[in-house]
């Protein structure tokens, strides 16, 4: 395997580890409406006050992200890579100095914004049915387990089930991604033109990652709301996880794009970003820190040099 691979994927366990707290809070309250409210707070058996009861309800439908997510951010990384080197060779960055006859094909931030948005939609077979087991999990009433989940969507749908929501969450994930890596790389070189972020690498990852997942996440969090109301209506209409909807279709992303919007315009695909932006910061930020240590462990890490020239020669295009 190759070092991309493990990074992106160790990366990505530890960040749904680490934000599947506030990734419950975000789901609950964008599958909430004013008519039939979800609460956003997972309850709490008084009865059990142990620490580990206390905490369960908060890592609700952590099993499926953690081995999906996994496998979607090494997928990511790696559709990503070997995306943004073929497009460095297809449209050089500009004239090379030391011999004006041959182009230079380092990196500009067009390229890294199309490589990104081709990442994004590469990981298309593995967000689609992770996202539904994983909100269909959170939103379980019984707290019903990732595995049962899969195994009623698999009986009564078959894989076609699985992959319910796939239209919305490819164009989530193709915009989303894009920005993810362009935001990445323009915030490191602005932050590598600075003293401080010439002296200080690991909290220049840090922010820089918080910054690109902020900026990713608030740019596609419409449609991500749509996407959760999409592959979660059998909750939202009040019967049990996997339940069909008796004398009613369930409805696309355009259909339930419509329904959102005449329940309060424009303000119901904002709920839930105040604690998306913030797990969105918290899990980017540890995601790349982990991304790059690793990659450099493996001897594939990017050496910043001087300046705001990096191995991959980030330009602004």
């Amino acid at each position: 395997m190759s070092a991309d691979f493990w990074a992106g994927y160790i990366s990505g366990a530890i960040g749904i580890i680490i934000g599947n707290p506030l990734d419950v809070l975000k789901v609950r309250l964008q599958a909430s409406s004013s008519s039939q409210p979800t609460s956003p707070v997972p309850s709490i058996s008084p009865s059990t006050p142990s620490p580990t009861s206390t905490l369960r309800p908060f890592l609700t439908g952590t099993a499926a992200p953690i081995l999906g997510y996994g496998a979607l951010n090494a997928l990511l990384f790696i559709s990503y890579n070997r995306s943004e080197a073929a497009l460095n060779s297809l449209f050089p960055s500009g004239p090379n100095p030391s011999n004006p006859n041959t182009p230079t094909t380092g990196s500009n931030l067009y390229t890294t914004f199309l490589a990104g948005c081709l990442g994004g939609l590469a990981t298309w077979v593995v967000s689609t049915p992770t996202e539904l087991i994983k909100c269909r999990a959170q939103l379980s009433p019984s707290r019903t387990s990732s595995w049962s989940i899969t195994r009623r969507v698999l009986h009564r749908e078959g894989i076609k089930g699985l992959y319910f929501g796939g239209g919305v969450t490819a164009i989530r994930d193709s915009i989303g991604y894009g920005l993810y890596f362009w935001g990445y790389e323009l915030s490191s070189r602005i932050m590598a033109s600075t003293q401080w972020g010439k002296e200080d690498g690991p909290a220049r990852v840090l922010l820089c990652g918080g910054i690109a997942g902020v900026l990713s996440w608030a740019s596609i969090f419409p449609l991500d709301v749509t996407k959760t109301r999409v592959q979660t209506q059998t909750q939202v209409e009040g019967r049990g996880e996997g339940e069909a909807l008796v004398g009613k279709k369930r409805m696309g992303a355009w259909a339930v794009a419509r329904e959102t919007y005449k329940e309060g315009g424009i303000r119901p695909f904002f709920r839930g970003l105040g604690v998306c932006s913030v797990r969105a910061f918290v899990v980017n930020a540890v995601q790349w820190a982990v991304y790059e240590w690793i990659m450099m462990q493996l001897g594939a890490g990017r050496q910043r040099g001087k300046g705001n020239e990096s191995s991959r020669e980030v330009t602004m295009g």
